[in-house]
């Protein structure tokens, strides 16, 4: 039976670019695939200190945890965590499992290949619909069980690969469900304020998708992109990025490489977390660059309410100075406006301008006016 989360992808599907190129053997980087060389002059070095995404300590005193926490989310609309529970051995597992798949035979691949309606399988990224060239990279989405596409992969050896993926995503659901109400509790929000997280917070109903996204090196990484720039339709999403840097955000008109820490994940503020705020969490602009000589494995756990439970403002952020920005919206209609108007979603479900001196700029960036 498919969850909400599939049927909602399945109603609202995109025109994807069904290319796939045998990575391992290009010698040269094809035209359909060729983007603007990426400058330099854009680039924020954190290996010199000009800026550095924010690292928090979930082992810190709660409040200290929650104070990062919303200092992080208004400023950056990224973090990384430390100390968060999940044991390393699993996390090297879902590493260790990802390139056994991704390692497959092109053809072999393909035999899980998600249908042209669906989400779960393998497959090219979503948001390829919204840009001219394709993307160095390959992904594999799991909603609900991974049991259907890994039997195409491996017929006599998928358990393996169900029992790593499943018991990943039963300790990130806890882990997601907790950063949540930090994260909103930075704000002064209660689990009693949120009626879907249930009486303990353990939000039980919320929606999520395990996504593996695959980055091949790159004979020419500078003319390639492995994933385009995007904001996340999520409440927030958590990235396990391993050892090989490529993640990079969009702060100040710079691109900001996020630098890989062993055994950290990062967080960061999807499109339904900043319209809970009303707009005082900035749903972050993050994108893929690959290398020429490491092949890149990323986990992405992207977490949101009850497909069906209406987003919006949170009643105690909201007052006559701050009125609602944003109207309500549940996570599937959300995805719908997702799939036609791409990085404009937010703007096309907003209110009215803010009276707090702030404007939003394409989404993502929020800049003082007057």
């Amino acid at each position: 039976m498919p969850s909400r989360l599939a049927e909602a992808f399945r109603d609202h599907p995109v025109d994807l670019h069904q290319n796939h190129l045998d990575f391992n053997s290009a010698r040269e980087v094809p035209d359909s695939y060729a983007w603007p060389p990426l400058g330099d002059e854009t680039l924020g070095d954190y290996k010199y200190g000009v800026e550095s995404v924010p690292i928090i300590d979930l082992s810190d005193p709660v409040n200290s945890v929650k104070e990062q926490m919303g200092r992080a989310c208004e400023t950056w609309g990224v973090f990384q965590i430390t100390n968060h529970g999940i044991p390393m051995s699993l996390l090297e597992k879902v590493q260790a499992e990802g390139r056994r798949l991704f390692s497959l035979p092109a053809q072999q691949k393909l035999k899980a290949a998600r249908s042209p309606d669906g989400i779960s399988g393998y497959g090219v990224a979503r948001i390829s619909s919204f840009f001219p060239k394709l993307m160095w990279s390959e992904g594999f989405t799991i909603v609900g069980s991974p049991a259907e596409h890994a039997r195409q992969l491996w017929p006599q050896d998928y358990s393996k690969f169900c029992e790593v993926m499943e018991e990943y995503e039963k300790e990130m659901k806890v882990l997601a469900g907790r950063l949540t109400l930090l994260m909103l509790g930075s704000l002064g929000i209660t689990k009693e304020d949120i009626k879907w997280a249930g009486p303990r917070g353990e939000f039980k109903d919320a929606c999520a998708a395990l996504q593996l996204n695959s980055y091949p090196a790159c004979p020419d990484p500078k003319r390639a992109m492995g994933l385009a720039a995007h904001t996340d339709s999520t409440l927030l999403t958590v990235l396990y990025q391993n050892s090989t840097s490529g993640l990079q955000v969009l702060r100040g008109g710079k691109w900001i490489t996020v630098p890989p820490i062993t055994g950290a994940l990062v967080v960061n503020v999807g499109d339904l977390l900043h319209i809970l705020s009303n707009g005082r969490y900035t749903s972050v602009l993050h994108r893929a660059v690959v290398n020429r000589t490491y092949h890149r494995l990323s986990v992405a756990y992207l977490y949101g309410p009850p497909m069906n439970v209406q987003i919006s403002p949170l009643s105690k952020l909201v007052n006559p100075r701050n009125p609602p920005l944003y109207r309500p919206v549940t996570w599937s209609e959300y995805l719908g406006t997702k799939a036609k108007h791409f990085n404009k979603a937010l703007s096309s479900v907003r209110l009215c301008a803010p009276l707090n001196g702030f404007v939003d700029v394409n989404d993502h960036n929020r800049v003082k006016v007057g």
